[in-house]
């Protein structure tokens, strides 16, 4: 079993966000802020995660299910007091607590395994990661002796003049031994300018008691930073969107501009595929190899297979398979799906069908619940007519049937194996196999009508 588990603190507000959704489920790259703060933890070898939620809890913990465990801290009375609300569930526990701030999404496990690492190389009770800050103004300073080891921790409100020259700052993030932390834990109060238990004075009893208490300093500064604003989650977006483009690009896959394409952290692309400009990738959206992939295209939970190519497309929650062309002008729906060598053309949307292989649907049709089979042709201004005010029906159109244009299938109706539909129809029953249906008036012609008129 792990020697290490993470107490994540989310319990927070967030004032300056301006919002009624909790602070650490605001989104950063196509997942919750905490969801980051999560992940790295476990990188970093966390076996346990347990999050100490309050305002929110409840969304809080819908988002996040069966990835942590839960405390509540009812009442927000300071860090020292919300790690407090953990101790519970670390009754039996008796190796390394890391303290992680929900509200950090840019942390990366490899940072937080170095963290680890050195606490345990130094056999330290307590190790504080830190950064070194341009303008430390509103963090709170570590004071360190000769050695190097870590005095105290104090909050800018609460430093001395000679105290607020030190530009190395607390980030929020440490590393405890269990049994010292939550000894010392006990002795904090809330004698300070802000009325509040803060768990940096866990910090001052523990060198108080000369127990060995470290610092490692975060190797960029920008990595260790927390989230209080619409300003700040911008930024910190644009950090994971750019980390995410050098990872696809150090995988083999072309960007042609990294400043106006958006990738999740989530998804993946694979080797040799090209993505134009304003192009959005979103949630679990997976791409396979040797794609093209916009420009302005949009694609959200959404799987594409190898050598496919979908031009000005916004798909959502669909399947494309290999070998297949969509675009421009396309919209997927939720449960669309694309089989292999379908061709979707310009002006066309598709929603919760199922499109045989090598079928056709090149312009301005609308297919909706519809079960397409192979080889099938779709005439321009196709529509399934799939709605009759109370109840969705389905369409089916067997294998290298052949739909005319401008033709209104009113579902539920079948078409048959081979199949022909007349253009300019609304077929409203079924046409066999190897049928033609025909479903229009006839056709009448008046002569000398148009000189009466003008008569």
């Amino acid at each position: 079993m792990s020697d290490l588990l993470a107490v994540i603190l989310a319990a927070g507000k967030g004032t300056r966000m301006k919002s009624a959704l909790p602070k650490v489920l605001h989104r950063v790259g196509g997942k919750p802020m905490v969801k980051h703060v999560l992940d790295a933890a476990t990188h970093a070898g966390s076996a346990r995660n347990i999050v100490v939620v309050g305002f929110g809890a409840e969304q809080v913990q819908a988002e996040l299910g069966e990835q942590a465990e839960f405390v509540v801290q009812a009442e927000q009375l300071g860090t020292g007091h919300a790690v407090q609300q953990a101790a519970g569930l670390l009754e039996h526990y008796n190796g390394t607590v890391m303290v992680l701030c929900g509200d950090t999404p840019l942390l990366e496990g490899e940072m937080l395994a170095k963290l680890y690492a050195e606490h345990k190389a130094r056999s330290a009770k307590a190790t504080v990661l830190t950064a070194l800050m341009p303008d430390p103004s509103g963090y709170g300073r570590v004071i360190r002796d000769k050695s190097g080891q870590v005095v105290k921790i104090v909050e800018q409100k609460d430093a001395s003049p000679v105290e607020l020259t030190v530009n190395e700052v607390n980030t929020g993030i440490y590393c405890f031994e269990r049994d010292a932390h939550f000894a010392a834990l006990a002795g904090i109060n809330c004698a300070n300018k802000q009325g509040e238990y803060y768990l940096t004075d866990v910090i001052g009893i523990l060198a108080g008691q000369k127990a060995t208490v470290w610092a490692v300093a975060a190797e960029e500064y920008q990595h260790t930073l927390g989230i209080n604003s619409r300003v700040h989650l911008a930024e910190a977006e644009k950090i994971i969107r750019s980390r995410k483009i050098v990872e696809l690009m150090e995988s083999g896959v072309t960007v042609m501009d990294p400043a106006t394409t958006f990738v999740d952290a989530e998804v993946s692309v694979g080797m040799d595929t090209v993505i134009y400009p304003f192009t959005w990738l979103e949630g679990n959206t997976a791409i396979g190899s040797n794609c093209e992939i916009g420009p302005n295209s949009r694609l959200q939970n959404t799987t594409v297979g190898d050598n496919t190519v979908l031009h000005f497309t916004y798909a959502h929650d669909c399947q494309v398979a290999n070998n297949v062309t969509v675009g421009p002008y396309v919209h997927l729906r939720p449960k669309t799906v694309l089989s292999e060598g379908v061709k979707v053309g310009n002006f066309v949307e598709v929603k919760n069908s199922v499109v045989g292989k090598n079928s056709k649907i090149p312009h301005l049709s609308y297919i909706g619940d519809t079960d397409m089979g192979e080889h099938v042709n779709i005439g321009s201004g196709t529509i399934t007519v799939n709605y009759d005010g109370k109840h969705k029906h389905r369409t089916i159109i067997e294998d290298d049937a052949f739909i005319g244009c401008n033709t209104n299938l009113v579902a539920p109706v079948r078409v048959g194996d081979g199949a022909y539909v007349a253009a300019g129809s609304t077929i409203t029953k079924d046409v066999p196999a190897d049928a033609l249906g025909v479903a229009r008036a006839r056709q009448n012609n008046i002569d000398g009508w148009v000189k009466k008129r003008k008569a």
